[in-house]
């Protein structure tokens, strides 16, 4: 058979590189290299408009990754902006959805890795808590800058998470929002803050968000669990 292809959706924002500095479509080289480290193929999905355009990607693909990046539009989930929400994208908010309303329809596996987790609560009709810093009064989650906070998580047994990755381990965090509630969804992982850290779909398709960077990690054991399920499920097309 030959390796899943695996898209990975994108950023879309003003950029530079050699003489240029215009707007690009761009993601962390970590992700492609951690799916193509793993066994599958990756493909750069950026924000497309066009009505259908989802269906037809998806029709494609093996499985799909809802990429780390800003905050969800507040107006998804019915609320008004914290005043540290900020630098929302209503194109990749609906080019997301999209996805994942037609992975839905094909139970294509499908991992969120931080703001997707949050993108995959808010499409199945949940909401954000927009500022974790105000109920855990610490900035571990997000140091600031270009750092990621070291988060001990832990896991509930029995879980397809635990499965992958363990009872307990520590994990590359950046996100100052989190998930409050996930419709469809069981919580799977918790830091010791009790900041939801992880959240999966019940049954057999893999369906699962991590608020964590799964990618940026030596232990890809995430990844390498959607590379699978991406291989069983074009396997059975």
């Amino acid at each position: 058979m030959p390796a899943p292809l695996i898209g990975l959706t994108t950023y879309r924002e003003e950029a530079a590189w050699g003489v240029w500095r215009q707007r690009a479509d761009l993601l962390p080289t970590q992700y492609a290299a951690a799916v193509e480290a793993t066994g599958g193929v990756p493909v750069l999905l950026p924000p497309v408009g066009q009505a259908g355009a989802a269906d037809v990607v998806v029709a494609r693909l093996d499985g799909l990754v809802i990429s780390g990046g800003a905050d969800v539009d507040p107006d998804r989930y019915g609320e008004e902006p914290h005043p540290r929400t900020a630098g929302w994208r209503p194109d990749r908010d609906a080019w997301e959805a999209a996805l994942l309303d037609a992975a839905d329809a094909t139970g294509l596996p499908v991992l969120g890795v931080c703001r997707g987790m949050q993108v995959m609560a808010v499409h199945a009709g949940g909401a954000l808590e927009q500022h974790v810093p105000d109920l855990v009064d610490h900035q571990q989650h997000s140091p600031g800058g270009d750092e990621f906070g070291a988060i001990e998580v832990t896991t509930v047994p029995g879980t397809r998470v635990s499965g992958l990755v363990g009872d307990r381990l520590s994990v590359n965090c950046h996100h100052h929002q989190s998930v409050r509630t996930h419709p469809g969804f069981d919580a799977v992982a918790h830091a010791a803050d009790g900041t939801l850290e992880a959240m999966e779909a019940p049954g057999e398709r893999f369906c699962l968000g991590v608020q964590w960077h799964p990618e940026t990690a030596a232990d890809v054991g995430l990844l390498a669990g959607l590379v699978r399920a991406a291989a069983a499920y074009a396997a059975q097309r």
